[in-house]
C-alpha cells in the first residue's frame, strides 16, 4: 500500500493493516480505479493515474505497455476509463482485472522503464506497440506526438520494421511509420491527416497562409494547389474570445480566397465523410 489513504493503494491491503475498514472505504469516498485499487479523490483523475493502480498489481515482468505507456512519452491521449494495456512475457500467466487489456509478447528488461514505481515500455518499444496493435489512426497519432515530444526520433521510427523483421506486427508497424509527421499539433488533426493520406489525398500539416507579407493564419491541413484548408476546433476553441478570434481569422482566409473546412469532435465519429467534404471542396 502506497502512503495509506492519500495515494493509491490496494483497499484489501488497507483493510488488512487496520488503516480503514470496508466500510469506511466506502464511506470516505475513495475512488476505484480499477477493480480492487483505489484512490485518494482529491488526486486528478487521468489515464496515467489508473495505470498507476493497475501498476500495484503486477506481476514481476510485465509492464505498462502500447497506447497507455506513450502518456509518458510525449502522447498522453488515452482517456481516464480507457482500458489501460499492458505487455506480458508469454511465462507470466495473468490476465488482470476487466479494466485492462493483456497482450503477450516478449519483453526484455533493457526495454522497461520505471516511472514513480510504474513499470512502463521504453519509447521505442511504445511506439513499436502501439503501432502494432492500435487502429492506425489512433497510433499514428501517438508516434507524430511521441516524435515532436522529442521522446522518439523520426529517423528511429523509420528503421523499426527493419530492425523488426519477422516479428508479429511488423506489417502494421510498416504502415503507421510511414504516416508520421511530427508537424501534428493534435490526436484528432493526425486521425483526419490519415484518413485523408489513406484516401489517395496528400494534406500539408501546419501550413501557413501569407499575403502581401502578411501572415494571415496558419491552417492545420492545407491543400494549397487548390486554395482548400482544414481546420480541427477542439473544445477550446468554444470558449467565447476564442470563438471571436478564430472567426475572425477564417474571414481573412476566405477573403483571400481559401475554402475553410471546420471540423469538430464530432466529424471524427464520420471520417469517411470528412475525406468526402474534402474531396467536394477541391477542384476537379
Amino acid at each position: 500500500m502506497r502512503n495509506h489513504l492519500t495515494g493509491v493503494f490496494i483497499g484489501s491491503h488497507a483493510i488488512a493493516e487496520g488503516v480503514v475498514t470496508r466500510k469506511q472505504l466506502r464511506e470516505l469516498s475513495c475512488r476505484r480505479l480499477v477493480h480492487g485499487v483505489y484512490a485518494d479523490p482529491g488526486l486528478e483523475f487521468d489515464h496515467r493515474l489508473r495505470c498507476s493502480a493497475v501498476a500495484l498489481l503486477l506481476p514481476v515482468g510485465t509492464a505498462i505497455a502500447g497506447h497507455s505507456a506513450a502518456a509518458w512519452h510525449g502522447a498522453p491521449f488515452a482517456a481516464a476509463h480507457d482500458p489501460v494495456t499492458v505487455v506480458r512475457p508469454p511465462s507470466v500467466l495473468w490476465k488482470g482485472p476487466r479494466e485492462v487489456r493483456v497482450h503477450q509478447a516478449e519483453l526484455r528488461p533493457e526495454e522497461v522503464e520505471w516511472h514513480d514505481g510504474v513499470p512502463v515500455t521504453s519509447p521505442l518499444r511504445t511506439a513499436w506497440d502501439g503501432a502494432a496493435w492500435e487502429p492506425l489512426g489512433t497510433a499514428v497519432a501517438a508516434l507524430d506526438a511521441m516524435a515532436r515530444s522529442g521522446s522518439v526520433g523520426v529517423d528511429e521510427l523509420a528503421a523499426l520494421p527493419a530492425a523488426g523483421r519477422g516479428r508479429k506486427g511488423v506489417v502494421r508497424v510498416r504502415r503507421a511509420v510511414a504516416l508520421v509527421d511530427p508537424r501534428a499539433e493534435s490526436a484528432p488533426e493526425s486521425r483526419v491527416r490519415v484518413a485523408l493520406v489513406m484516401s489517395g489525398l496528400t494534406p500539408v500539416p501546419q501550413f501557413e497562409v501569407w499575403a502581401a507579407g502578411v501572415l494571415l493564419g496558419r491552417a492545420d491541413l492545407a491543400f494549397p494547389e487548390g486554395k482548400v484548408l482544414v481546420e480541427y476546433e477542439g473544445a477550446h476553441h468554444f470558449d467565447g474570445v476564442q470563438i471571436a478570434r478564430d472567426d475572425a481569422r477564417i474571414a481573412r482566409l476566405e477573403a483571400a480566397g481559401w475554402r475553410v473546412i471546420r471540423l469538430s469532435a464530432a466529424d471524427l465519429r464520420d471520417l469517411d465523410g470528412v475525406v468526402a467534404r474534402v474531396r467536394a471542396a477541391l477542384p476537379r
